[in-house]
C-alpha cells in the first residue's frame, strides 16, 4: 500500500476511537528513516477536554497505540515491516493548521524561515494572527512583522521555563 493511502486509511480506522476517548488527531507522518518505515501518529486531547488543561501523557500513548495496533493487525494494510509510535505532538508543537493559528493566538512561536530577513533566520514573538496566509507576528510593544505563509518553513511554539 502506498505511503499515501497509509496516512488516509489510518485517521479513518483511528477517529472513532480518538472522539469517543477524548482526544483528537494531530498527525501522521509514515516515513522511511535510515532502512527503516516508521508510522508516527501525534495525538492531543481534544478541544472539549481541554478545560482542564491536560497533556497526552504516557497512558494515553499506549491507550492509543494498543488500539491502532490491534486495527491494523487485524486489516494488515501495510506489506513492508515498520515501527509504530504514538507520541504527543510536545510543548513545542508546530502549527500546521490554519485553526492552529487562531489556536494559539497571544502565545509566543518561533517562525523558521527559507530565507534571512535582516539577517534571522528564526523570529520570536506573540502570534497575532494568521489571515489570508499572513503570519501575523508581535516583536515586542513598537514592532509587528508579517510574513507571508510561503516564506515559512515552520512555525512553532516557544518553550518558556
Amino acid at each position: 500500500m502506498s505511503k499515501r493511502k497509509i496516512t488516509e486509511l489510518v485517521p479513518e480506522i483511528l477517529e472513532p476511537f480518538l472522539l469517543e476517548n477524548g482526544y483528537e488527531l494531530f498527525n501522521i507522518e509514515y516515513l522511511k528513516e535510515g532502512k527503516d518505515w516508521v508510522l508516527r501518529i501525534y495525538i492531543d486531547k481534544s478541544d472539549s477536554s481541554l478545560g482542564n488543561e491536560e497533556n497526552v501523557g504516557i497512558e494515553d500513548c499506549e491507550k492509543v497505540s494498543r488500539y491502532v495496533s490491534d486495527k491494523l493487525d487485524e486489516l494488515d494494510p501495510i506489506e513492508r515491516n515498520y515501527y509504530l509510535e504514538v507520541s504527543s505532538p510536545g510543548l513545542d508543537r508546530p502549527l500546521l493548521r490554519d485553526s492552529d493559528f487562531q489556536k494559539y493566538k497571544g502565545r509566543m512561536v518561533d517562525v523558521f524561515l527559507y530565507k534571512p530577513i535582516n539577517g534571522q533566520k528564526v523570529i520570536t514573538g506573540e502570534l497575532e494572527g494568521l489571515k489570508e496566509n499572513v503570519i501575523s507576528l508581535i516583536i515586542d510593544k513598537q514592532n509587528k512583522i508579517e510574513l507571508l505563509r510561503d516564506q515559512v518553513a515552520k512555525t512553532k511554539l516557544t518553550v518558556i521555563f
